[in-house]
């Protein structure tokens, strides 16, 4: 089992910055793959970025690249989501996930954290 704990979500204005960080517990988390997706009210979960457990493997999405960085530090089980020039639709509830392999499909992820709201004022 693997628990996963968000948090840094927050009220920021479009054009700001906000950094999500998603702490986990149980199973060694140098072993997974970590994702950050998005989901609104009545919407499917979106794939925003993930990281491998290999080093140096990152992905993102096509309308946050240059904009969101994704990175992990193993020692602290931590799994983290930079955010820059955010965008007011990109109001969402924010959620990390784990995997054995990192991947841009939600229905991959074994385990997720309870999310965290990102709220971005125009």
């Amino acid at each position: 089992q693997v628990q996963l704990v968000e948090s840094g979500g927050g009220l920021v204005q479009a054009g700001g910055s906000l950094r999500l960080s998603c702490a986990a517990s149980g199973r060694t988390f140098s072993s997974y793959s970590m994702g950050w997706f998005r989901q609104a009210p009545g919407k499917e979960r979106e794939f925003v970025a993930a990281i491998s457990w290999k080093p140096g493997l990152t992905y993102y999405a096509d309308s946050v690249k240059g904009r969101f960085t994704i990175s992990r530090d193993n020692a602290k089980s931590t799994a983290y989501l930079q955010m820059n020039s955010l965008k007011s639709e990109e109001t969402d509830v924010y959620y990390c996930g784990a995997t054995a392999r990192a991947s841009q499909l939600a229905g991959d992820y074994t385990y997720w954290g309870q999310g965290t709201q990102v709220t971005v004022s125009s």
